[in-house]
């Protein structure tokens, strides 16, 4: 082999483990945007029970 098409295998190699480290971040944001959503839904239940409380 010579060097050129080792360097190829190289880039395409570091490709690939690019858009797999892009679409595992993107599955960490999703989840985390799921779980601060799922948060200031219970924050905002629990606030309209303390104002229903209080009156």
């Amino acid at each position: 082999m010579n060097y050129y098409a080792t360097e190829q295998m190289q880039q395409a190699y570091m490709a690939e483990r690019m858009g797999e480290a892009r679409a595992a971040r993107r599955g960490r944001q999703a989840t985390t945007a799921r779980r601060l959503s799922r948060r200031a839904e219970r924050a905002a239940a629990m606030a309209r029970v303390a104002v229903a409380r209080s009156l």
